[in-house]
């Protein structure tokens, strides 16, 4: 899918409320027999306990003696995961202070992260939000201890869910083991179990496809390239951005064990991919008998067949079962027996070449056969978004074909965007299968102020005790990782706390129902003098906590960036903040805020001063065109100077993550153009005729506002400008090819960029404030 987030924190319930009783009791025994089965796979307890104390000393070294790590049986806790603190008896100098129990070393990792956390003011996060902040630690030998009782918080729901499936080229793409390390500590501290694990599945894919005589060159038009993966292994797309050479095929497959091994060393359960029916090309060749379909286009220029169209193997044909066995089979040969849960996602925003619910259910039905020949014990689960995405096919009689396709327990449907488009009030519960509530939190990896606080509050709430329900599980999903933490805590504290919880004092954060189309990262390509503007339209909106408004846009044939809050009061929240400044400045969190926040404020502002200019244009006053344009120009100036002083906001760090995997030069020209095109073009174009996904992945980045945003506005402008200074109509084509012959070059080229910061974010910000408010 496009959709491009990075993050799912979910939580299944360990009973979930079922349709009747009978249907309740399947239900109960097929997910507790699923626990019995991935706890029996689980590291020995000496192995866990040494995995929760490595996360220790990686953490806090200064305090390795000072806390004592066991794992215990869920025995103590009732039957439930959880993790207990408690004092260490007749603690002296050179023994421990404070004993953490669990049932695994997530448990105790996230005991850890909680004492911290609750009794010391301690702050773990990832290091663009603030990172670890632990210097309010007390000194080994000072830790404040817990009651004489002792603490012990029970896990309501046995799995916390993390991922999006394209979280892995969005976020993940050009990680290597020392990042994926701390972020596998950070799913730890979190207390993250069930965590997504696609790396390196196409040197699986290769190795298996060798014995179906299928070279390695045969598939140079199958995968994509580094950065599009996540649309290559769901069908969209193919060879776009490719071929994947060697290297980066023998380098994921060794990441992916390393990634494997330290999560099962954690007690987690892998969420691993499987076979969804997406073959190459070469497959027809190779067996000429095969029942093979061509896909439709998805989202090319011209439909381009060298991108688009992908091969689906009809469930039918025999090779469809014998292809998706071998794959579970070598994933198991090549990682061992760590999982008995499968993601595939068949048709993510393609439709099936009919609509026959029996060839829909035939499709689903071997799709789960061929995990199941391979692992007897396996569970699908399989992201919802087709059922939003392409709500035209997919009716109740097709639903129920593909949910109904595989045995009751043997399914679990994610609800991915029920905190605005909720599938399960429409679709009566997915007809009884269990499903995941989630929150889609930002499309294409944007950085933009987002969250529904009251919503993210109420609606798993609202799910879980509806008449009938089947929710299983509670989650968040994103498609970019690394940035609103504050929501993902709120959702994950829900999470793993108590599933009933309430606002005390309910806070609606920005709401959005799309990505970021502010004017200066998606500057809309079209003639203003051919079209009507029309304002977004305020309406008011009730919640049940109380009355909020929210902006929505009205019809309108010109692109609208979106408003859906008072300016002023965020602008008088920036000032706020301001203030603070003397006492906050040295936090991280706090200077990671403050650019985001004066980046917000700021970028909103740029939205307003553009539609001016829009205006005077389509009034032929050519004098304010120019110092509406000139404005908006300098906002780009002045927001790129702002994120260049966060090493956060950088686009050099993207880049040079992407060149560091890199062992020759054809890779690095390769990497570095994957990962300037994801971010701008994102796919192909013509002459005159930009990407369908431009700025799909947009990015308010320094360097990208300066280098790529700042030129697109500048020729923009000026030919608006040239229009109305010799009385001709604006050369809509001209423009196009101008700017696209710039973008493609600059997706080409190998400028460098900053990777360090430079400037003082605090100064910056409250200059930037008196200039434009104060």
């Amino acid at each position: 899918m496009r959709i491009s987030k990075f993050l799912f924190l979910i939580s299944i319930l360990l009973l979930p409320i079922s349709p009747s009783s009978s249907t309740k009791s399947a239900e109960s025994e097929a997910i507790q027999g699923l626990l019995t089965r991935l706890e029996a796979k689980r590291s020995p307890p000496s192995v866990q306990e040494s995995a929760a104390k490595a996360v220790l000393r990686r953490l806090l070294p200064t305090h390795v003696s000072s806390f004592q790590f066991k794992i215990v049986s869920k025995d103590i806790c009732g039957g439930r995961s959880c993790f207990r603190i408690s004092n260490f008896k007749n603690s002296s100098k050179n023994e421990p202070e404070i004993v953490i129990e669990g049932d695994t070393a997530v448990e105790i990792a996230s005991g850890l992260h909680w004492y911290l956390k609750y009794w010391c003011d301690a702050h773990v996060s990832w290091d663009k939000t603030g990172g670890i902040q632990i210097a309010s630690i007390p000194k080994p030998g000072f830790l404040p201890l817990v009651s004489d009782d002792g603490v012990m918080i029970q896990r309501p729901v046995p799995w916390n869910y993390y991922q999006n499936v394209v979280t892995s080229s969005y976020s993940y793409v050009w990680w290597d083991w020392e990042r994926w390390e701390k972020e596998i500590d950070w799913m730890a501290l979190q207390g993250i179990n069930l965590p997504l694990a696609f790396t390196g599945q196409e040197t699986i894919w290769q190795r298996v496809f060798s014995d179906f005589n299928i070279t390695i060159q045969d598939l140079n038009d199958f995968f994509g390239g580094p950065a599009f993966l996540a649309w290559a292994r769901m069908g969209n797309l193919h060879g776009w951005g490719g071929p994947l050479s060697k290297n980066w095929l023998d380098q994921q497959l060794v990441l992916q064990k390393q990634i494997l091994s330290r999560m099962v060393e954690f007690g987690m359960t892998p969420v691993l991919p499987s076979f969804s029916g997406n073959v190459p090309g070469t497959l027809k060749d190779i067996f000429p008998s095969a029942n093979i379909t061509r896909l439709g286009e998805w989202n090319t220029i011209n439909g381009d067949t060298r991108w688009c169209c992908t091969f689906l193997l009809d469930p039918s044909d025999p090779l469809f079962i014998e292809i998706g066995e071998a794959f579970i089979k070598r994933q198991m040969k090549e990682y061992g027996d760590v999982t008995d849960i499968y993601n595939c996602d068949t048709f993510n925003e393609n439709s099936p070449p009919t609509s026959d619910p029996s060839y829909i259910s035939s499709l689903g039905a071997a799709v789960f056969k061929a995990m199941s020949k391979a692992d007897k014990d396996a569970v699908w689960l399989m992201q919802g978004w087709l059922f939003y995405s392409d709500s035209s096919f997919w009716k109740p009689q097709q639903m129920k074909a593909l949910l109904h396709s595989v045995p009751f327990g043997k399914m679990i449907v994610l609800d991915l965007f029920a905190d605005v488009k909720a599938i399960w009030k429409t679709s009566s519960q997915f007809y009884g299968t269990p499903y995941i509530w989630c929150m889609l939190h930002n499309f294409g990896g944007n950085i933009e102020m987002y969250g529904i606080l009251d919503a993210i509050a109420s609606g798993p709430v609202d799910a879980r005790i509806s008449v009938n329900s089947t929710m299983a599980i509670h989650k968040t999903t994103m498609f970019g990782s690394l940035h609103s933490s504050y929501v993902l805590k709120y959702m994950h504290g829900i999470a793993v706390r108590n599933f009933s919880h309430t606002l005390r004092h309910p806070l609606t954060l920005f709401f959005i129902e799309d990505h970021n189309t502010d004017f200066i990262v998606k500057l809309p390509d079209w003639d203003p003098s051919m079209q009507m503007l029309i304002a977004p339209k305020r309406r008011r909106f009730t919640s049940n906590r109380g009355r909020r408004f929210i902006f929505s846009e009205t019809s309108s044939l010109l692109p609208q960036a979106h408003l859906w809050y008072s300016t002023q009061d965020v602008v008088n929240a920036l000032k706020l903040f301001l203030d603070a400044g003397g006492d906050m400045a040295r936090s991280l969190t706090y200077r990671y805020d403050l650019v985001d926040l004066t980046r917000q404020v700021l970028s909103k502002l740029a939205n307003q001063v553009y539609l001016d200019a829009i205006i005077a244009f389509r009034d032929r006053d050519a004098k304010t065109l120019s110092t509406k344009s000139r404005k908006f120009q300098q906002l780009i100036k002045d927001i790129d100077e702002l994120l260049a002083a966060d090493d956060n906001f950088l686009l050099g760090t993207w880049l040079e993550s992407a060149k560091k995997l890199a062992l020759n030069p054809s890779e690095l020209k390769q990497y570095e153009w994957n990962a300037r095109t994801q971010v701008t073009m994102w796919f192909d174009n013509s002459k005159s005729n930009q990407s369908k996904l431009h700025d799909y992945a947009n990015k308010f980045w320094s360097g990208l506002l300066e280098g790529y945003y700042l030129p697109r506005a500048s020729t923009y402008f000026s030919h608006l400008v040239k229009s109305l200074k010799e009385n001709e109509s604006f050369k809509m084509e001209d423009w196009r090819k101008e700017w696209i012959s710039f973008s493609n070059k600059w997706q080409e080229s190998n400028q460098l960029y900053p990777v360090k910061a430079q400037g003082d974010a605090l100064a910056i910000s409250k200059a930037l404030y008196e200039k434009y408010f104060g």
